[in-house]
């Protein structure tokens, strides 16, 4: 999302944050869920400590259901003409993304919403949502906000006496707000959702339930970082084989679907043919889950990859072809480039010399958006020698030139990001946060201390 500065709700003091104006579905299908849950452009004011949604024009845009819808906050009380200037480019933005065979007549008449809530409402009624479910997802933000609040020892009844309201849907709306805290390095409000977050999964029944299914997600995952390149396709069928119930068989799955190939499967019904009685049922119905399983996942990835190969389409054929790209970044994903390399080695093969062209054109600016700043690169050689004082103050000295203001910084900044994570994080994730850490800390101490004794000697 790009860098927006603007001014503070609350006391009106200038503030930067993450602004995003068009919602765009056909482009981002995660769009939806942020626009309808209300988590998005959240801002805290360094200032008076405000925290809450800022006020911006909004287009929203699903092109299978038909819909574009605009939205300008009254409070900013624009006048027609600068809400046109303002609207006007996104919508474009919008079409721009389609091909032409999908540029419908609906496109030219958007509809205005009065209010946020009408906005949402026009959004799920297309989805055939009701007022009553949306009232439901309202009870929901409000109970999130209502037990943050709560002391700590309330919470547990709260949590018993609301525990029907506590569903899957909810702590998907739970884990939204996580991610906006954690993006934002907002390292109070971490803590206070993560201590929620234990409250909720040990007193309410979904809790229960979800954390049940994360412990074995999480000892699959485990399970295969032991083994790790020790994992063969033999020891691949015994883990499937033993595994103690659907949810650890469906983690192996996802994780492993690469090796769950021809061969593998031919090997599971060598087994199968080797067993009898109740042992072959149950073998047979495993290799009958693991093909449903697989079916999903490849179905899901080729669904992606459709949508990829459309979008690359839409940019091969838009005159500024680096502009569009960094206007939709949301949409890069490992399957587009997937796509796009795939694309761009078949263009090469067959000698269609313009088409790769423009396709080298979209890797080249991908790669140059995407590109970390210079400065991680120096972090990264710096925090790999961290634990040796010497050589750190030595290579600190020999980069005399980068060691300055915008390095100190990105090492602050990143220092709040990781606190963050690890203030969320449990058991090995947060020591492996912890410990990364410690070694920026010790980092940043040396390059600030001669960042410091070079400006007093200037």
């Amino acid at each position: 999302m790009p860098k927006t500065q603007l001014s503070c709700p609350n006391c009106s003091q200038p503030i930067v944050a993450d602004v995003e104006q068009l919602f765009d579905v056909g482009q981002d299908p995660r769009a939806k869920q942020a626009l309808i849950s209300g988590v998005f452009n959240m801002a805290q004011c360094p200032h008076c400590g405000y925290q809450g949604n800022l006020a911006a024009p909004i287009v929203y845009h699903d092109p299978e259901k038909e819909l574009l819808l605009t939205f300008v906050p009254p409070e900013l009380m624009l006048s027609r003409d600068e809400q046109e200037r303002i609207i006007g480019p996104l919508i474009t933005r919008a079409v721009d993304s389609l091909p032409q065979e999908q540029r419908k007549g609906y496109l030219f008449s958007p509809q205005t919403m009065m209010t946020h809530k009408l906005l949402v409402e026009t959004i799920l009624e297309a989805d055939g949502i009701t007022k009553e479910m949306i009232e439901t997802q309202e009870k929901k933000m409000a109970l999130i906000q209502k037990l943050l609040e709560a002391e700590e020892d309330a919470r547990p009844a709260m949590i018993k006496e609301e525990d029907e309201l506590i569903d899957e849907e909810f702590f998907v709306l739970f884990s939204r707000l996580a991610e906006v805290a954690l993006s934002g390095g907002d390292q109070n409000a971490a803590v206070g959702l993560r201590d929620l977050q234990d409250a909720l999964l040990e007193h309410s029944s979904t809790g229960v339930k979800v954390k049940a299914e994360s412990d074995e997600i999480q000892a699959a995952r485990e399970t295969l970082q032991e083994l790790g390149e020790e994992l063969t396709r033999e020891k691949l069928l015994e883990l499937v084989i033993d595994a103690p119930n659907q949810t650890r068989l469906r983690a192996y799955t996802q994780m492993t679907r690469p090796g769950m190939d021809y061969q593998f499967f031919q090997q599971l019904s060598e087994i199968i043919e080797g067993e009898e009685g109740d042992e072959k049922n149950r073998l047979l119905e495993l290799r009958e889950s693991l093909l449903q399983m697989t079916g999903e996942i490849d179905q899901v990835v080729e669904q992606r990859m459709q949508v990829a190969r459309q979008n690359l389409d839409t940019l091969l054929q838009v005159e500024d072809i680096e502009a569009t790209i960094k206007a939709n970044l949301a949409a890069v994903d490992e399957i587009f480039i997937q796509v796009l390399t795939e694309a761009l080695t078949a263009a090469r093969e067959t000698g269609d010399i313009e088409r790769s062209g423009k396709l080298q054109q979209v890797m080249s600016t991908i790669e140059a958006a995407t590109a970390a700043p210079p400065e991680f690169e120096l972090i990264d050689e710096l925090l790999a020698i961290s634990d040796d004082d010497q050589a750190l103050t030595s290579m600190l000295n020999s980069q005399a030139d980068e060691v300055n203001a915008k390095l100190i910084e990105i090492m602050s900044g990143l220092m709040g990001q990781i606190q963050a994570s690890a203030d969320a994080a449990q058991g090995e994730a947060q020591a492996q946060q912890q410990e990364m850490l410690e070694a920026l800390q010790k980092v940043y101490n040396v390059a600030l201390r001669l960042s410091m004794e070079r400006s007093f000697k200037a």
